[in-house]
């Protein structure tokens, strides 16, 4: 599967780390409902850090379709707020 974190390009994740996003999304999508900002910091956080740590990046001269899209760690709640979909930012 390949991710792309907005702002900082792809990355290859496997079918566990795919697995693990799902359920980082659901504390996400959960902080975002609340509006928590403090929740929502640590899951953004918390999200993005599994990627980098569970990922191959790919040549920033790739251009293979991403099957999934993240926010960067810049993003506001409203950003990751309007990328919501009604299963959260990792539908499936």
């Amino acid at each position: 599967m390949i991710v792309r974190i907005l702002g900082e390009g792809q990355f290859r994740i496997d079918d566990a780390t795919a697995a693990e996003l799902t359920k980082l999304d659901t504390d996400l999508e959960a902080a975002v409902d609340r509006s928590d900002a403090a929740a929502f910091t640590a899951a953004l956080t918390s999200l993005l850090a599994h990627v980098h740590a569970h990922s191959s990046p790919l040549p920033a001269d790739s251009l293979e379709a991403s099957d999934l899209i993240l926010p960067n760690e810049d993003s506001s709640m409203d950003d990751v707020r309007r990328m919501l979909s009604d299963e959260g930012l990792i539908t499936g």
